[in-house]
């Protein structure tokens, strides 16, 4: 009986740690297959050429602003 139960824990083991390997192994493929898509632009983002408004915060700045 002890024969039995050492077997059948070792078969049990190598399920589980074929099954890990094989979750490990099919997660990394996908992660491939995802990052080879181009990736699509944002719909707001600025088209090239274009003028954007944005705040500018260095250091000279923000002085002149807090002694005002």
């Amino acid at each position: 009986m002890n024969n039995f139960e050492v077997i059948l824990y070792f078969v049990c083991f190598a399920a589980i740690g074929g099954g890990a390997f094989a979750m490990m192994w099919s997660n990394i493929q996908s992660i491939n297959i995802e990052m080879a898509k181009p990736k699509s632009r944002h719909p707001e983002a600025p088209q090239a050429g274009e003028e954007l408004m944005y705040v500018d915060l260095s250091r000279e700045k923000l002085e002149d602003l807090y002694n005002d």
